[in-house]
């Protein structure tokens, strides 16, 4: 039996999996005209070039065209493309693979998957060509601006047994970061509170209410004005360790999110975020194993 999610009918290309759209349960008139609505920044020149190359395909294999009807609940799939994308000069280390698991330990700058201007430029796509493990997926991920360990599932069979891992938080993780010292603040402490997303970029923020997000907090080393501090979350909102460090007025050195959106220009890699993956720890569920990695990058000294 076809199954939906686990589409054929498009290989993986450069190591790029087929994007997936799926249409509406009501709808009427062309496919053609519907993409070009949902999907605006495709031009319908490029939506139809891509219909005759054989590249637009429903998740029963027919290849979509120009005459192409609207069909309600159907998925279609395609290849996203860039015309141009920044070039990151950085390169991921693999620390750790087998049947079931890679480890990488990325740089700064360097994107975990697909999204807005990267596409070839992104760790999972780099590690799909580098090893042809066309199955290759994240099975958590750290931002963009963030170094440090990212574990990717190898195949499908066992991915979801791994997730489970981080939706249960049966993962323990350290980070290290560098950030204003306050001889004020007691340490080590515990950072509680509840986070939603700001509506602003991709930035979150702290609001009243049962706390959803917490981090376990200790200081490594301080001189007068700067520490490194090990973080550890308890949970995994996005952005939460950037978010809980603001709060306490501790903004990590080289944030360009928190308190203020301040992006550098376009190739500009002078003042990486001072935030490190450090280490993964977790029961094996398939072995048993205890498995533990460390990231072999390291932050800036002290300022």
């Amino acid at each position: 039996m076809h199954n939906a999610h686990d589409p054929k009918v498009l290989p993986v290309r450069e190591g790029v999996s087929p994007s997936c759209v799926v249409l509406p349960s009501q709808g009427q008139g062309l496919l053609i005209d519907f993409l070009c609505e949902r999907l605006s920044s495709v031009s319908r020149f490029d939506w139809l070039r891509r219909m005759q190359a054989g590249e637009v395909v429903s998740e029963a294999g027919d290849k979509a065209g120009q005459a192409t009807a609207f069909m309600p609940g159907m998925r279609y799939y395609y290849y996203r493309e860039l015309a141009a994308e920044p070039l990151i000069p950085f390169e991921a280390q693999v620390i750790h693979r087998d049947a079931h698991l890679l480890v990488a330990d990325k740089p700064h700058f360097l994107p975990v998957v697909p999204a807005g201007q990267y596409l070839q430029n992104t760790l999972l796509v780099r590690l799909k060509r580098e090893f042809d493990l066309p199955e290759l997926s994240p099975i958590h991920r750290i931002d963009r601006d963030t170094a440090g360990l990212v574990v990717f599932s190898v195949q499908r069979a066992t991915r979801g047994i791994y997730q489970g891992l981080f939706r249960d938080r049966a993962i323990h993780k350290v980070y290290e970061a560098v950030a204003p010292y306050r001889a004020d603040l007691v340490f080590p402490r515990e950072h509680a509170s509840r986070m939603e997303e700001s509506g602003h970029f991709f930035r979150m923020h702290e609001v009243a209410g049962e706390p959803n997000s917490r981090t376990a907090m200790e200081i490594m080393e301080h001189n007068e004005r700067w520490a490194r501090y090990r973080l550890t979350p308890v949970s995994g909102k996005r952005h939460q360790l950037r978010v809980h460090m603001a709060a306490l007025g501790l903004s990590l050195k080289g944030d360009a999110f928190y308190p203020e959106v301040n992006d550098p220009e376009p190739g500009d890699y002078s003042n990486p975020l001072q935030l490190l993956a450090r280490s993964l720890a977790f029961e094996d569920p398939l072995t048993g194993q205890t498995r533990e990695f460390f990231s072999r990058r390291s932050l800036l000294p002290l300022p």
